[in-house]
């Protein structure tokens, strides 16, 4: 049997191979790491794996696709979970599995495994890619398995089993939060986030949480401006430099980060059905977002941005719940890239002290036209003030007869 799996090296992943390949008859296992931004967590990746029990490793750098194909197109959209999470972690899954399935066929393999609990999204964020992509092919969740879980009951069993096996791993079995990181953001979850109480934005804390950025207290005191190009609802460039979708999540990051902005603490609704504690990083997604949407208010129709925005919950939603390739998701991203074809212009924003502020906008192809909207006499006479009269009065009619029939049941 041969098996492709989500290999990163550290003690959950170096167990699940060992383990996968013990259980399966000595399975072929090729691990597959997907570059998406981790940086230092890469390093003697291809050693490991192949100490541990691997007969192949593929480790592809997918962060410009990543950028270009998955944060880009749901940047356009507009899309946060629950007004508050940026979807890094959700939208990393299907480009991941994507590549799984792609690997799968190459070596022409039986299966593929992750190591996702039972309790995650992102077991539903795998198999439901692999469903839509390669429907034939097995998936292994060994956190599924109840001999996995009766052989691994804490982390403590799986240092002892990596020491047995002279698996390299370097873990403790006390870890204050679990991680996870690529070039859209870098999420903290379990351990002592587990209490809601529990402050993450304490001072005392500044080594935990505080990867990508700073806490706002440590931002710098003077503020720093900075300028993004928009061409059809993208950033293309970042002060006057002209950038790929990469390079622009790169330089954000790093000026998001160094003013301490885009940092999220919220308890979120699951897939699975329970609440969980979050804290996330997201710099240059932040910046991104905040001004997308200040490039759209300029330049999109009234009623294009109020159907899009009503449709933004539901398309987070299904980046969340792991829907990336259904047909829906596919439906509103045409209806999305329909709404972007004239977004185009540049914002100016103030970045301080964890805020993002707008500082300006402009656009060859602006909606605002300041001779319609000043308090003043308009000089093109496009708005007569009259009118309105006729328009208040068709509006208040309803109002107006409901008024008269509920007053006469008093």
């Amino acid at each position: 049997m041969k098996i492709v799996l989500a290999y990163s090296g550290g003690l959950d992943t170096s167990v699940l191979l060992s383990w996968i390949k013990d259980t399966y008859g000595n399975a072929e296992m090729i691990a597959f790491c997907a570059n998406i931004g981790q940086e230092d967590e890469l390093k003697g990746l291809e050693k490991k794996a192949r100490k541990t029990g691997a007969s192949k490793i593929y480790i592809d750098d997918l962060q410009e696709e990543f950028a270009r194909d998955f944060i880009y197109p749901m940047l356009r959209a507009g899309a946060i979970y629950e007004g508050q999470y940026f979807l890094g972690t959700s939208i990393a899954r299907p480009l991941i599995a994507k590549r799984m399935v792609e690997i799968a066929r190459e070596e022409k393999a039986d299966a593929i495994a992750h190591g996702a609990t039972g309790k995650g999204n992102d077991q539903v964020r795998f198999e439901l890619t692999a469903a839509a992509l390669a429907p034939d092919l097995a998936v292994i969740a060994p956190w599924r398995d109840e001999r996995y879980r009766k052989d691994f009951p804490g982390r403590q069993e799986m240092i002892d089993y990596c020491a047995a096996k002279g698996i390299p791993v370097q873990a403790s079995a006390k870890k204050p939060y679990s991680m996870d990181r690529n070039l859209l953001h870098i999420s903290y979850e379990a351990g002592i986030l587990e209490d809601p109480w529990y402050d993450s934005y304490d001072l005392k804390n500044r080594d935990y949480f505080t990867t990508l950025s700073v806490l706002p207290e440590d931002a710098p005191d003077k503020p720093e401006y900075v300028e993004l190009d928009f061409e059809q609802g993208d950033c293309i460039a970042v002060n006057g430099k002209k950038l790929n979708p990469l390079k622009v999540m790169q330089t954000l990051n790093k000026l998001g980060g160094k003013h301490g902005v885009g940092r999220v603490d919220m308890v979120e609704n699951r897939f699975v059905g329970m609440k969980s504690r979050g804290v996330y990083e997201t710099p240059g997604g932040a910046i991104l977002h905040f001004a997308h949407r200040q490039m759209e208010s300029l330049t999109m129709d009234r009623e294009v941005m109020h159907q899009r925005d009503a449709l933004i919950p539901k398309y987070a939603s299904l980046v969340y719940n792991g829907f990336w390739y259904a047909p829906e998701r596919y439906a509103l991203q045409a209806y999305v890239e329909e709404s972007q074809k004239n977004v185009t212009g540049t914002v100016r924003v103030k970045l301080y002290k964890g805020n993002i502020m707008v500082a300006g906008r402009k656009s060859p192809v602006s909606l605002y036209n300041p001779h319609i909207a000043t308090m003043e006499a308009d000089p093109t006479k496009a708005y007569n003030q009259d009118d309105a009269t006729g328009f208040i009065r068709l509006n208040g009619l309803r109002l107006k007869v409901a008024a008269k029939v509920h007053a006469k049941k008093k």
